[in-house]
């Protein structure tokens, strides 16, 4: 046996030393009243047969005893229930080049689609999520779960080395989040691919279209400044990455994003270099993702079995009892 709320236990205790403490007062009033009442006459005045003081004690203190060891909720035994939940499937991609490392959106654009991504799993209210990581090719880093604590300890841990070396694939990043995916529940599914850009090398425009056959819209996130270029840090960390002696420069480059949001059906959000409310992954989650149908799915779920009534139940009775027996009820 196991109490959900053992704190009430403290007052279970008090109950029988609270009976003792009354018997105490009653036995003292009764010593004084004999000092004051000729004997014939506290016959007179409480007639043998009528005093039911016992009784109602036992009957209030039992009362409270059960009462309160019910309200600690006791559980012993197992008990299976079947709830309906309904539920969503969602893929976030994030691309994890050396471009994502630029600074133009603080600390760093890596570093601030981790921040909005952890706001995006604050949002999932029981919705599934899965994670892909993405460079020269897209590797699911988490499969689709509800546990927000797995989903953040592997979100933690993006960093570039997190997939392949290589030009960024945009076409291999759609590829694994639609291998996440259960077929079976294409209409509950849906995929936000998070990057600075590139082009539409390989086969990302095929899969955004196999996407839009399976019904996955694909909602595309750019992260970064589109008009102002910025540097990238050396590889070694001291200092910014260079090409034939001059600095490499990278902008968000929208028209890839924006092809495959359209080509899915799907939509292309910006995600400003300035973090507002409005512009999170989580913002954009709830004003955006919920219109991707849920899913209902029975779920049964084993838990400790609540035995808290066959302890309240008779403690009412005894309570109700033992206020029937008042002076008052017995005049």
């Amino acid at each position: 046996m196991r109490f959900a709320n053992p704190l009430f236990l403290i007052l279970v205790v008090l109950v029988p030393l609270a009976g003792l403490f009354w018997a105490f007062l009653r036995a003292r009033r009764e010593k004084a009243l004999a000092r004051l009442v000729a004997p014939a006459l506290r016959t007179r005045l409480m007639p043998p047969g009528v005093n039911l003081w016992g009784l109602q004690a036992v009957c209030i203190l039992a009362g409270l005893f059960l009462s309160l060891f019910a309200a600690a909720r006791p559980q012993w035994g197992k008990t299976t229930e079947k709830f309906v939940e309904r539920s969503r499937n969602v893929v976030v991609a994030i691309d994890v080049s050396r471009s994502m490392l630029a600074e133009d959106v603080r600390p760093n654009r890596l570093e601030r689609t981790k921040a909005d991504v952890a706001d995006l799993i604050d949002s999932l209210a029981g919705d599934r999520c899965a994670l892909v990581a993405f460079r020269r090719t897209g590797l699911v880093i988490c499969p689709l779960t509800s546990d927000r604590g797995f989903l953040r300890s592997a979100l933690e841990q993006l960093t570039p080395e997190s997939a392949p070396r290589g030009e960024t694939d945009l076409g291999s990043a759609i590829r694994a989040a639609l291998d996440a995916l259960d077929p079976a529940a294409d209409d509950h599914n849906a995929i936000i691919l998070i990057s600075d850009g590139g082009d539409l090398r390989g086969e990302a425009l095929a899969n955004a279209e196999l996407a839009k056959k399976r019904g996955i819209p694909i909602f595309t996130v750019g992260i970064g400044d589109p008009r102002v270029g910025a540097t990238i840090p050396s590889e070694d960390g001291r200092g910014i990455q260079k090409f034939q002696g001059q600095p490499v420069t990278v902008k968000l480059e929208e028209t890839a994003l924006k092809a495959i949001a359209a080509a899915s059906k799907g939509r292309y959000v910006p995600l400003a270099t300035a973090g507002t409310a409005e512009t999170t992954l989580g913002a954009i989650y709830r004003k955006f993702l919920r219109q991707v149908a849920a899913k209902e799915q029975n779920e049964e779920a084993e838990r400790a079995a609540e035995r808290y009534q066959v302890f309240l139940i008779p403690g009412l009775v005894l309570l109700i009892a033992g206020a029937a027996l008042s002076k008052g009820r017995l005049k």
